[in-house]
Protein backbone atom coordinates (compact mmCIF):
# COMPACT_ATOMS: atom_id res chain seq x y z
CA UNK A 1 0.00 0.00 0.00
CA UNK A 2 1.17 3.41 -1.30
CA UNK A 3 1.17 5.97 1.77
CA UNK A 4 -0.01 9.13 1.32
CA UNK A 5 2.10 12.05 1.56
CA UNK A 6 0.53 15.16 3.61
CA UNK A 7 1.57 18.93 2.15
CA UNK A 8 1.41 21.31 5.30
CA UNK A 9 -0.90 24.34 4.64
CA UNK A 10 -0.41 27.63 5.67
CA UNK A 11 0.25 26.90 9.58
CA UNK A 12 3.89 25.43 9.02
CA UNK A 13 5.03 27.40 11.58
CA UNK A 14 3.78 27.73 15.38
CA UNK A 15 3.58 31.00 17.15
CA UNK A 16 3.58 30.94 20.96
CA UNK A 17 3.43 34.29 23.13
CA UNK A 18 4.91 34.05 26.39
CA UNK A 19 4.42 37.28 27.42
CA UNK A 20 6.94 40.50 28.12
CA UNK A 21 7.34 40.53 24.39
CA UNK A 22 9.08 37.08 23.86
CA UNK A 23 7.48 34.55 21.41
CA UNK A 24 8.43 31.34 20.40
CA UNK A 25 8.37 30.06 16.85
CA UNK A 26 8.20 26.73 15.92
CA UNK A 27 8.12 24.05 12.70
CA UNK A 28 5.09 22.51 13.26
CA UNK A 29 5.87 19.36 11.05
CA UNK A 30 9.45 19.11 11.75
CA UNK A 31 9.82 16.24 14.20
CA UNK A 32 10.01 17.18 17.85
CA UNK A 33 13.45 15.66 18.41
CA UNK A 34 14.77 17.74 15.75
CA UNK A 35 13.37 21.10 14.93
CA UNK A 36 14.69 24.08 16.83
CA UNK A 37 12.81 26.79 19.50
CA UNK A 38 12.97 29.98 17.71
CA UNK A 39 13.12 32.80 19.70
CA UNK A 40 11.59 36.59 19.03
CA UNK A 41 12.03 39.55 21.04
CA UNK A 42 10.40 42.57 20.54
CA UNK A 43 12.21 45.69 21.18
CA UNK A 44 11.42 49.37 21.56
CA UNK A 45 13.74 50.15 18.51
CA UNK A 46 14.29 47.27 17.10
CA UNK A 47 13.90 43.79 17.50
CA UNK A 48 15.81 40.40 18.10
CA UNK A 49 15.47 36.69 16.34
CA UNK A 50 17.27 33.80 17.94
CA UNK A 51 18.12 30.79 15.17
CA UNK A 52 15.72 30.51 12.29
CA UNK A 53 14.97 26.71 12.29
CA UNK A 54 15.59 24.55 8.83
CA UNK A 55 14.12 26.95 6.13
CA UNK A 56 11.86 25.37 4.35
CA UNK A 57 9.26 27.86 4.54
CA UNK A 58 9.36 31.52 4.48
CA UNK A 59 10.08 32.71 8.01
CA UNK A 60 10.34 36.22 7.54
CA UNK A 61 6.64 36.94 6.55
CA UNK A 62 5.62 35.27 10.01
CA UNK A 63 8.11 37.73 11.98
CA UNK A 64 6.33 40.73 10.24
CA UNK A 65 2.90 39.51 11.84
CA UNK A 66 4.46 39.93 14.94
CA UNK A 67 6.26 43.34 14.48
CA UNK A 68 7.39 45.70 11.77
CA UNK A 69 10.10 47.19 13.53
CA UNK A 70 14.20 46.36 12.26
CA UNK A 71 15.23 42.78 13.67
CA UNK A 72 18.93 41.35 13.92
CA UNK A 73 19.21 37.59 13.57
CA UNK A 74 21.24 36.09 15.79
CA UNK A 75 22.39 32.44 15.01
CA UNK A 76 23.40 30.96 18.72
CA UNK A 77 25.76 28.53 16.77
CA UNK A 78 26.13 27.13 12.95
CA UNK A 79 24.03 24.12 13.21
CA UNK A 80 21.84 23.71 10.02
CA UNK A 81 18.75 23.21 12.03
CA UNK A 82 19.27 26.69 13.25
CA UNK A 83 20.37 28.77 10.57
CA UNK A 84 18.01 28.01 7.96
CA UNK A 85 16.14 31.01 7.14
CA UNK A 86 19.37 32.87 8.24
CA UNK A 87 19.45 34.39 4.15
CA UNK A 88 16.29 36.06 5.12
CA UNK A 89 17.71 38.67 6.76
CA UNK A 90 20.12 41.61 6.15
CA UNK A 91 21.38 41.95 9.77
CA UNK A 92 22.80 38.10 10.53
CA UNK A 93 25.05 37.60 13.51
CA UNK A 94 27.07 34.75 15.21
CA UNK A 95 30.33 34.09 16.22
CA UNK A 96 33.15 33.92 14.31
CA UNK A 97 34.59 30.61 15.32
CA UNK A 98 32.29 29.11 12.67
CA UNK A 99 32.07 31.79 9.96
CA UNK A 100 32.83 29.45 7.22
CA UNK A 101 29.92 27.31 8.28
CA UNK A 102 27.75 30.24 6.63
CA UNK A 103 29.38 30.59 3.50
CA UNK A 104 28.85 26.02 3.24
CA UNK A 105 26.01 25.11 5.30
CA UNK A 106 26.16 21.45 4.58
CA UNK A 107 29.75 20.14 4.97
CA UNK A 108 30.27 16.33 5.08
CA UNK A 109 31.42 15.94 8.53
CA UNK A 110 27.92 17.48 9.95
CA UNK A 111 26.09 14.37 9.15
CA UNK A 112 23.20 15.58 7.79
CA UNK A 113 21.82 13.05 6.54
CA UNK A 114 21.58 11.19 10.01
CA UNK A 115 18.99 13.54 10.89
CA UNK A 116 16.82 14.62 7.70
CA UNK A 117 15.12 11.76 6.65
CA UNK A 118 11.78 10.90 5.25
CA UNK A 119 10.39 10.11 9.02
CA UNK A 120 11.93 13.85 10.09
CA UNK A 121 8.77 15.45 8.76
CA UNK A 122 5.10 15.14 9.83
CA UNK A 123 3.67 16.68 6.38
CA UNK A 124 5.98 17.98 3.43
CA UNK A 125 6.36 22.18 3.60
CA UNK A 126 5.20 21.68 -0.46
CA UNK A 127 4.69 19.50 -3.01
CA UNK A 128 7.98 20.15 -4.59
CA UNK A 129 10.03 18.95 -1.62
CA UNK A 130 12.32 15.68 -1.64
CA UNK A 131 14.04 14.86 1.12
CA UNK A 132 16.81 14.05 -1.07
CA UNK A 133 17.72 17.80 -1.92
CA UNK A 134 17.51 19.30 0.83
CA UNK A 135 19.42 22.49 0.96
CA UNK A 136 20.67 25.16 3.70
CA UNK A 137 21.23 28.46 1.75
CA UNK A 138 24.50 30.07 2.08
CA UNK A 139 23.72 33.58 4.40
CA UNK A 140 27.42 34.67 5.39
CA UNK A 141 27.34 36.32 8.97
CA UNK A 142 27.26 40.21 8.63
CA UNK A 143 28.89 40.83 11.97
CA UNK A 144 30.49 39.06 14.76
CA UNK A 145 29.64 38.72 18.19
CA UNK A 146 31.88 38.23 21.20
CA UNK A 147 31.79 36.71 24.94
CA UNK A 148 30.97 40.39 26.61
CA UNK A 149 29.32 41.99 23.87
CA UNK A 150 25.70 43.36 24.21
CA UNK A 151 22.29 44.06 21.92
CA UNK A 152 20.76 46.57 22.96
CA UNK A 153 16.65 46.56 21.99
CA UNK A 154 15.84 49.66 23.98
CA UNK A 155 13.86 48.02 26.50
CA UNK A 156 15.85 45.06 26.67
CA UNK A 157 19.27 44.28 27.09
CA UNK A 158 21.33 40.85 26.56
CA UNK A 159 24.67 39.88 27.20
CA UNK A 160 26.64 37.09 24.51
CA UNK A 161 28.22 34.18 26.29
CA UNK A 162 30.78 32.00 24.44
CA UNK A 163 29.93 28.80 25.97
CA UNK A 164 31.96 26.41 22.76
CA UNK A 165 31.68 22.70 23.49
CA UNK A 166 28.39 21.37 21.48
CA UNK A 167 30.06 23.64 18.94
CA UNK A 168 33.06 26.14 19.02
CA UNK A 169 30.80 28.95 18.19
CA UNK A 170 27.68 28.30 20.59
CA UNK A 171 26.58 31.56 22.43
CA UNK A 172 24.01 31.95 24.91
CA UNK A 173 22.29 35.54 24.99
CA UNK A 174 21.28 36.88 28.82
CA UNK A 175 19.15 38.77 29.54
CA UNK A 176 21.00 40.01 32.80
CA UNK A 177 17.79 42.60 34.99
CA UNK A 178 14.81 39.66 34.23
CA UNK A 179 17.71 36.88 34.46
CA UNK A 180 16.54 35.10 31.43
CA UNK A 181 18.90 32.88 29.54
CA UNK A 182 18.76 32.20 26.18
CA UNK A 183 20.94 29.48 25.45
CA UNK A 184 20.47 27.92 22.11
CA UNK A 185 22.17 24.38 22.31
CA UNK A 186 24.47 24.80 25.23
CA UNK A 187 21.59 23.72 27.14
CA UNK A 188 18.79 22.22 26.98
CA UNK A 189 15.59 20.13 29.12
CA UNK A 190 17.44 16.88 27.44
CA UNK A 191 20.19 14.97 26.77
CA UNK A 192 23.20 17.38 25.52
CA UNK A 193 24.91 16.19 21.99
CA UNK A 194 28.57 16.67 22.40
CA UNK A 195 29.43 13.77 19.98
CA UNK A 196 29.01 16.07 16.56
CA UNK A 197 32.56 16.12 14.17
CA UNK A 198 33.78 19.36 16.32
CA UNK A 199 32.07 19.25 19.60
CA UNK A 200 34.75 19.30 22.63
CA UNK A 201 34.21 17.87 25.83
CA UNK A 202 36.60 19.47 27.61
CA UNK A 203 35.52 23.01 26.36
CA UNK A 204 31.56 22.16 27.29
CA UNK A 205 32.32 21.06 30.99
CA UNK A 206 33.97 24.14 31.32
CA UNK A 207 31.10 26.22 29.47
CA UNK A 208 28.59 24.15 31.27
CA UNK A 209 30.47 24.77 34.98
CA UNK A 210 30.76 28.80 34.12
CA UNK A 211 26.31 28.78 33.78
CA UNK A 212 26.25 27.52 37.76
CA UNK A 213 27.00 31.18 39.01
CA UNK A 214 25.14 33.24 36.66
CA UNK A 215 22.07 34.51 38.44
CA UNK A 216 19.84 32.83 36.18
CA UNK A 217 15.58 32.28 36.87
CA UNK A 218 14.58 31.00 33.28
CA UNK A 219 16.33 28.99 30.67
CA UNK A 220 14.66 29.07 26.81
CA UNK A 221 16.63 26.84 24.97
CA UNK A 222 17.42 25.74 21.37
CA UNK A 223 15.21 22.86 21.77
CA UNK A 224 12.40 21.00 24.21
CA UNK A 225 10.95 23.20 26.88
CA UNK A 226 11.84 26.00 28.71
CA UNK A 227 12.95 25.70 32.56
CA UNK A 228 14.42 27.02 35.67
CA UNK A 229 17.65 27.05 37.29
CA UNK A 230 16.78 24.24 39.63
CA UNK A 231 16.36 22.21 36.22
CA UNK A 232 19.34 23.75 34.85
CA UNK A 233 21.59 22.58 37.77
CA UNK A 234 20.44 18.73 37.24
CA UNK A 235 20.89 18.77 33.72
CA UNK A 236 24.60 20.07 34.58
CA UNK A 237 25.13 17.46 37.25
CA UNK A 238 24.29 14.83 35.29
CA UNK A 239 26.18 15.53 32.26
CA UNK A 240 29.35 16.24 34.69
CA UNK A 241 28.56 12.72 36.39
CA UNK A 242 28.82 11.28 32.72
CA UNK A 243 24.92 11.13 31.70
CA UNK A 244 22.87 12.66 30.01
CA UNK A 245 24.97 12.73 27.13
CA UNK A 246 23.86 11.55 22.95
CA UNK A 247 26.02 9.02 21.45
CA UNK A 248 26.03 8.24 17.59
CA UNK A 249 23.43 10.70 16.10
CA UNK A 250 22.74 7.83 13.25
CA UNK A 251 22.02 5.28 16.56
CA UNK A 252 20.34 7.99 18.39
CA UNK A 253 17.67 8.98 15.38
CA UNK A 254 17.04 5.56 14.57
CA UNK A 255 15.77 4.97 17.99
CA UNK A 256 13.14 7.65 17.94
CA UNK A 257 11.82 6.49 15.06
Amino acid sequence: MNQTITIAGDDWYELISLGDGISLIRERYVADWLRCNIWHIQGKHQDLLIDSGLGLRPLKPEIARLSSRPVIAVMSHCHFDHIGSCHEFDRRLGHHACADVYQDPMPPEMQIDAFVRAETFKALPHDQFEVSSFQITSAPLTGYLDDGDYIDLGNRVLRILHLPGHSPDSIALLDEKNQILFSGDVIYNGDLFDTLYHSNRDAYKESLERLRSIPIRTVHGGHDESFDKSRMIEIIDNYLDGGGRLGDPYDWVSARM
